[in-house]
């Protein structure tokens, strides 16, 4: 239990951002942090704060909310906070299904990076995909081309953390409650 109370906030967090600007589903927006708070990523971003307050995002997100940092950023902002993020270091990689993307397995993530997510159904803007260095795409081979938004994050979050290390830990953490 002390983990969770003293030490928790102050373990080290991978240098990956999780942009969801785009993402309006709650749900997807709740299992998103859920996922963010599992791998430890530097911050999930959203449109608006006030979605984590949505009775739908809450049950995804598994009070996964009050420990995973999050930051807003307004769609329309999108290009300019990604320019910033670039700024300070950070590669915008975007996960799309444009042709020209790099397929998951051969992509060489940069250490600091922001991964773009799209809109359900529509994906992601060309004005902010202009606004990335790159696109991934996941190689599917079913008739459906498309993933749940959460599903693809899950996969390239994972594909990162593969190349840049899992274990941020020494121990594993105390149960939380």
């Amino acid at each position: 239990m002390a983990l969770l109370h003293t030490q928790y906030p102050d373990l080290p967090r991978h240098p990956l951002v999780v942009c969801a600007s785009l993402v309006e589903n709650p749900i997807n927006l709740g299992t998103l942090c859920r996922t963010a708070e599992a791998f430890r990523v530097e911050a999930l971003v959203l449109s608006d704060l006030a979605l984590t307050q949505n009775r739908k995002f809450r049950p995804g997100a598994v009070a996964t909310y009050r420990w995973q940092p999050m930051e807003a950023c307004a769609v329309d902002q999108l290009p300019q906070w990604l320019a910033e993020r670039r700024r300070q270091g950070y590669t915008p990689i975007a996960l799309d299904l444009r042709p020209q993307a790099i397929p998951l397995p051969e992509m060489r993530f940069p250490e600091r990076m922001v991964l773009v997510l799209g809109r359900e159904l529509t994906g992601i803007p060309p004005e902010v995909v202009a606004a990335c260095d790159q696109a991934v795409v996941i190689p599917q081979y079913g008739v459906v081309q498309s993933l749940n938004v959460q599903t693809a994050a899950a996969l390239a979050i994972y594909a990162y953390l593969g190349q840049w290390g899992m274990a941020l830990r020494r121990s594993p953490p105390a149960p939380l409650e």
